[in-house]
């Protein structure tokens, strides 16, 4: 039933698209609608309209239980009420008033009504209610209402509706967006409901069923953003949905993108969305545990190695997962883990920005990132000179080693290690950064070593690259370590 002033405003709209200008329209006072001030007499008002409609709503289904047609017309009343309510959304000062005279409780218990739309019509009325906009700069009143809501059970009465809508039917569609919406609200008044709704429902569950399906849509994409806000300052979180396969689940989720780029920019988002949720699911140990089980170490390398628009997403997903883990960094050298990563390193990987951002990192905290640098090249050094010299004085009897096999020992021995690490340096050298230039300068005099040294490993390193990725491939890894040999 379409409101008459409604009514009226489409058929000035259409005079217009009829040719009439504005300057020739009379103003029609019956048009303009009386805008209430909404104090605490119109709350007042408001709530016990609303009592009262859901009083009568309550009595009409008892009477005409089997006769839907006899008690529509009092849904269609408690419909208008609700929608009435959303004036409420102009004036967040009242919820404290609003919490005072016990209405939120009627309010919440409407998610749960026999018709479906009538708890859709409650979900966007606490959509508005609660919208960031709307709270902003009334923190108390905001308190107030989100405690009032968790108390009478909103947290589980929304996600048991959420497990009733699909995602074939527009307003329904709608409404899950307002679900995920309202809980996002409430979580930003009050973070602590980041756990309390996991404990208390199945929404996790249902998240992780939505993240699942092939299909993208704009719900998916929530799912996504929702999922990774729950996760992000969560261990509780974290360990919950790892032991709901929430890993592998997430694995499914990224693998159609190791072979193909998001179709827009909201897929996009979600695919970040997806990886964030990846990378705070894999703080915990046992999950990392999962995540190697779940073969996520050679996904990521072949992600990398696609080089699609989510490579650098699982370069991060790799970081994550070797942090204080050992058994991850050994399966990640094992798979060939480190060829790919250099060649990720060494080519378009890092962007201005990023590089800038990365350049920022070996600065922080009076450089300690390059006093970790120069350590691990010490110790490197000084294990390949010691591997270098035994087999120099060892005597192999009638066994001959060609040039080929001594190299190899050598790159056994920590050589190749050797190599990356004057890969970075070399790196790090040549951005010309006077802060990062004059570390490298001072830890090498300290060392008693000078930028010679770095260049014979970065030189043997270039002679030494193979072709494995062909000719072109070669030519160009070996024209960036050239880069790198001649900016020392």
């Amino acid at each position: 039933m379409e409101p008459e002033n409604k009514r009226k405003r489409e058929e000035q709209d259409q005079h217009l698209t009829n040719g009439t200008t504005k300057n020739e329209i009379e103003i029609d006072f019956s048009l303009l609608e009386a805008v209430e001030v909404v104090d605490l007499r119109t709350l007042k008002k408001l709530v016990l309209s609303l009592e009262r409609r859901i009083r009568d709503n309550i009595e009409a289904r008892l009477k005409y239980n089997d006769q839907p047609e006899k008690f529509a017309d009092s849904e269609i009343e408690l419909h208008e009420e609700i929608e009435k309510l959303k004036l409420l959304a102009g004036a967040p000062e009242l919820y404290p008033e609003l919490v005072n005279l016990n209405t939120v409780s009627s309010i919440v218990e409407l998610l749960n009504h026999k018709n479906t739309d009538i708890g859709i019509d409650v979900v966007a009325l606490l959509q508005d209610l609660t919208d960031e906009d709307v709270l902003e700069d009334n923190d108390e009143p905001a308190r107030i209402l989100v405690e009032s809501l968790i108390e009478n059970n909103v947290l589980e009465l929304l996600v048991s509706l959420l497990g009733k809508l699909s995602d074939t039917d527009p307003d329904e569609m709608s409404a899950i967006y307002n679900i995920l919406s309202t809980i996002e609200n409430v979580i930003e008044v009050k973070p602590g409901v980041a756990e309390l709704v996991c404990e208390r429902t199945n929404l996790l569950k249902w998240l992780l069923k939505k993240i699942k399906v092939r299909e993208f849509d704009s719900n998916k994409q929530y799912a996504s953003e929702i999922l990774a806000i729950l996760l992000q300052n969560s261990v509780g979180n974290q360990k919950k949905l790892g032991g709901m396969n929430g890993v592998d689940s997430l694995l499914q989720a990224v693998a159609p993108y190791k072979s193909r780029d998001p179709k827009s920019t909201d897929e996009e988002e979600m695919v970040e969305n997806l990886f964030d949720c990846l990378c705070c699911l894999l703080m915990p140990v046992e999950n990392k545990e999962r995540f190697l089980k779940a073969e996520g170490v050679e996904l990521m390398i072949i992600i990398m190695k696609q080089k699609k628009l989510a490579y650098g997403s699982a370069i991060r997903a790799l970081d994550f997962a070797m942090t204080k883990y050992p058994p991850a960094c050994e399966r990640f050298v094992d798979v060939m883990g480190l060829k790919t990563a250099f060649a990720a390193f060494m080519g378009g990987v890092l962007r201005q920005s990023r590089r800038d951002r990365l350049l920022s990192k070996f600065v922080e905290n009076e450089c300690e990132k390059i006093d970790r640098l120069m350590e691990l090249y010490t110790r490197y050094s000084d294990r390949v000179k010691a591997a270098t010299e035994r087999m120099n004085h060892l005597e192999y009897d009638d066994l001959e080693m060609d040039e080929e096999e001594l190299y190899n020992r050598k790159l056994e021995s920590g050589l190749y290690t050797l190599q990356l690490i004057a890969v970075i340096l070399g790196y790090l050298w040549s951005s010309d950064h006077t802060l990062i230039k004059g570390r490298i300068e001072l830890l090498l005099r300290q060392l008693k070593l000078t930028t010679k040294n770095v260049k014979d490993i970065l030189q043997e390193y270039h002679d030494n690259i193979g072709d494995l990725d062909g000719p072109e491939e070669k030519e160009r890894e070996q024209a960036k370590i050239q880069k790198f040999i001649a900016a020392f």
